[in-house]
């Protein structure tokens, strides 16, 4: 898996790109939330959950029917988040889905069942420049933590900033052009 810290890059990068304006931060919090909850199946190691059983790690939670349901669920609050919930649906469903998308570019594990809960079938990206995150912090903060978020800066955030600041670039070209009332 990438590590925890670098899931939200996508909530972010698409906040930035976007705007304030159609992303408010509750909503935002929320999206960096469903970028991390697939992980919450780690508990299924503790439970005795083998790791290839439909609930296990990479499972069902990683799968894409699993973001439509976050996203589904989570546009009910569209007004609590101040937002549509058009809007909602699509960051908080690109969100979750994003995690079983960057653990498919990892180099271990049985791979992510993306179609979930109709087959069970794991599958990996044929790229795979990431490395497995360790579990734990002890893992985090070793040497192998440092080459690991290193190689997620440039293969993950690098993008996600360029991504980010794009869209800001446009938004600012569009309103110096009085086309669009956005932020």
């Amino acid at each position: 898996m990438a590590t925890v810290l670098s899931h939200p890059a996508v909530p972010l990068a698409a906040a930035a790109a976007v705007g304030t304006g159609r992303v408010p931060s509750r909503l935002l919090a929320l999206a960096v939330l469903a970028s991390i909850l697939p992980d919450l199946d780690a508990v299924g190691f503790w439970l005795g959950i083998p790791y290839a059983h439909p609930f296990g790690h990479r499972g069902f939670s990683h799968s894409i029917a699993f973001a439509l349901l976050v996203a589904l669920l989570s546009s009910s609050s569209a007004r609590g988040l101040r937002s549509t919930p058009l809007t909602v649906f699509l960051l908080v469903s690109s969100s979750t889905l994003s995690h079983g998308l960057l653990d498919a570019m990892t180099d271990g594990g049985l791979g992510v069942a993306f179609f979930a809960p109709f087959s069970n079938r794991r599958f990996f990206f044929s790229w795979r420049p990431l490395e497995v995150s360790p579990i734990g912090v002890d893992g985090l903060l070793s040497a192998r933590g440092a080459r690991i978020f290193a190689t997620e800066a440039a293969v993950i955030w690098l993008p996600a900033a360029g991504i980010g600041a794009l869209g800001a670039l446009r938004r600012r070209l569009v309103r110096g052009g009085n086309m669009s009332r956005e932020r």
